[in-house]
């Protein structure tokens, strides 16, 4: 299938790893000149030579910023080129209880999660606007709606997210332009192996063994009931950024293996 996305050229957030990773690569397959980021040159450099050497014919590119730092967001935008799809991805957390997260983990979190999309957006929106056409997609999470308690100021973040999606896809009516929202589920990132690996090493069982506990005993509403591989929250990003998705605006859009519950 044809994704009508030769061509165009999008930056993704926090795509040295994990779901931004995979949404860069699905972009690239389709000839988009993709903008890695991450925070520091050797990570953005070592993810644009792992991209090249598995996609050789693929255009891409690296900028380096640390979205807690709006100095480095700023010299950003003034070096980024002419934007059709922007994928707000990057995010940070901290499990914590709601007593031990402090205000200093709060800021971070808003100064990544949320604030980032809101000034990348600021700066790229108008002129996708004025082109008529253009994507804008944020990556939130299942967190939005199941809030876990040791994660209640990530979840707000993410919550914030979808606010921010559908208040900026209502500035869109009559353009070419869409804005919408992505929540994953649990995703096995590089950072959930970790976890796993750690929390099979110190219970003395396997990976897998901890995995299936989780869905069991932590994330019981999992209709999947298992880690969604960071490609298949990918092939519905690269959809969205698409031509052919010009009809879904506004949208937040559940790929969380059913965890959410409910029909809406």
């Amino acid at each position: 299938m044809d994704l009508k996305l030769e061509n165009k050229t999008a930056f993704i957030t926090g795509s040295t790893a994990g779901i931004g990773y995979a949404i860069a690569m699905g972009l690239a397959r389709e000839g988009v000149h993709v903008f890695l980021n991450g925070r520091t040159e050797s990570s953005v450099r070592s993810a644009v030579e792992s991209l090249k050497k598995e996609l050789t014919q693929a255009k891409i590119s690296g900028r380096v910023a640390d979205f807690t730092d709006p100095e480095q967001v700023k010299r950003l935008i003034g070096k980024l080129p002419e934007i059709d799809i922007l994928v707000n991805n990057v995010g940070i957390y901290a499990a914590k209880t709601f007593e031990e997260t402090s205000d200093a983990d709060w800021k971070a979190m808003l100064e990544v999660n949320l604030m980032s999309g809101v000034r990348l957006s600021r700066a790229l929106l108008p002129e996708m606007i004025q082109r008529n056409w253009g994507r804008i997609l944020f990556i939130s999470s299942e967190c939005a709606s199941l809030v876990p308690e040791d994660l209640i100021a990530y979840s707000c973040t993410k919550a914030a997210m979808l606010a921010l999606s559908r208040g900026l896809a209502q500035t869109t009516g009559g353009t070419g332009v869409t804005v919408n929202s992505l929540l994953p589920g649990s995703t096995l990132t590089e950072g959930a192996e970790k976890f796993l690996d750690d929390q099979a090493a110190s219970q003395g069982v396997s990976a897998n063994e901890v995995s299936d506990q989780f869905f069991k005993e932590v994330r019981t509403t999992s209709i999947l009931g298992r880690f969604l591989d960071p490609r298949e929250v990918a092939n519905t990003a690269v959809y969205l950024c698409s031509e052919l998705s010009s009809g879904t605006n506004g949208a937040a859009i559940h790929i969380d293996g059913g965890s959410v519950p409910g029909i809406l």
